[in-house]
């Protein structure tokens, strides 16, 4: 069976892409994925807010050793609290180069990077253009602007995205793509448009941080850090409804815990899949389980490679197109043999 697809433009020998974490943030680590059998990898996001709070713990340990720092200027340059922020940004980036020329160097799969920064942020275009020159095979954007900034309306925010992509599709050759949430008043609408700005490729969805709450200690804390495969709905209808009216490559995220999650993908649309949770759950060598499992689903059906069944079951191919957009369980409710409410 032929499991290569094609996403973003690029030839991957299967359609199991590691996803952003720290799965993929050292040359180690993207080695083992590389020999487990990932078809590709996305770098662990290079996030402007870690910079920037780690830059201001810097300038604010140095202050408190030196509080007289603050007013010193040589001949008109940078003042050194300046020079610290940018140091630490510098240091980051430079550390963030090195491993997307090394993962070049050492795996013969797809190396993506991936970067998050702020609103509108000159920082994304500065970013990107490292980020392609020190060789990295595609970019993917991991947006997000929470939607609790009430201090932005819902048009001002969603325009965001066009702008950024806009000029970030300005700046660098390789291909971009972008990954989002499901928080948009009209989803589908947004995913159809966002394919049509000359984007490569859509991941849905991202996956945030959970609080919990602590009830003997009174306190928030962390909590479902990992995805479970129910979380995968989302996603798999999503992918089924837009699979046809995109102009993009898809890539389903969230809940791909196991092969045959990415037999349903496919069938539904999906380009690739994007996994993480499972990996930190089973281990590397599941990457390689998931494609044996691929293989054989593919072989026990005929089917000889993944082009001939992706979309089979999106929803423009279904016999019930209906089925991706009912919202209620209204036929397991009327069907007394399926459900007892006793």
């Amino acid at each position: 069976m032929d499991t290569s697809t094609s996403y973003l433009g690029l030839t991957l020998k299967n359609p199991i892409i590691v996803g952003s974490s720290g799965l993929t943030g050292t040359i180690e680590g993207v080695k083992r994925l590389s020999q487990s059998g990932a078809g590709a990898v996305v770098l662990k996001s290079l996030f402007q807010e870690e910079i920037s709070l780690e830059s201001n713990k810097v300038i604010e340990d140095t202050l408190k050793a030196d509080p007289s720092v603050r007013y010193f200027d040589y001949d008109g340059k940078k003042n050194p609290i300046e020079f610290y922020g940018y140091k630490v940004r510098e240091d980051n980036l430079n550390r963030y180069t090195t491993l997307i020329r090394d993962a070049k160097a050492a795996v013969d799969i797809p190396v993506i990077a991936s970067i998050h920064c702020f609103y509108d942020s000159m920082e994304w275009i500065a970013f990107a253009r490292e980020l392609e020159r020190a060789g990295a095979d595609a970019l993917e954007l991991n947006m997000f602007f929470p939607p609790t900034q009430f201090s932005r309306e819902r048009k001002e925010t969603e325009a965001l995205y066009f702008q950024i992509i806009d000029k970030i599709l300005g700046a660098v050759s390789i291909p971009v793509s972008l990954k989002i949430s499901h928080y948009f008043t009209d989803l589908g609408i947004m995913i159809e448009k966002l394919s049509q700005t000359g984007i490569q490729g859509l991941v849905l969805f991202n996956r945030f941080f959970s609080p919990d709450v602590d009830i003997k200690k009174i306190e928030v804390i962390p909590s479902f850090l990992f995805s479970t495969p129910a979380e995968m709905a989302m996603s798999l209808r999503w992918m089924a409804i837009m699979a046809e009216k995109v102009e993009c490559s898809l890539a389903a995220s969230t809940g791909v815990h196991d092969g045959e999650a990415v037999v349903k993908q496919i069938l539904a649309g999906a380009d690739a899949v994007q996994v993480v949770s499972t990996v930190y759950k089973n281990g590397v060598k599941h990457i390689a389980t998931m494609v044996e499992v691929l293989e054989s689903w593919m072989g026990s059906k005929g089917i000889k490679s993944i082009a001939d069944f992706k979309g089979r079951l999106s929803q423009d191919k279904s016999v019930d197109p209906a089925l991706y957009e009912r919202a209620q369980f209204m036929k397991y409710f009327a069907d007394k043999k399926r459900l007892s409410l006793s």
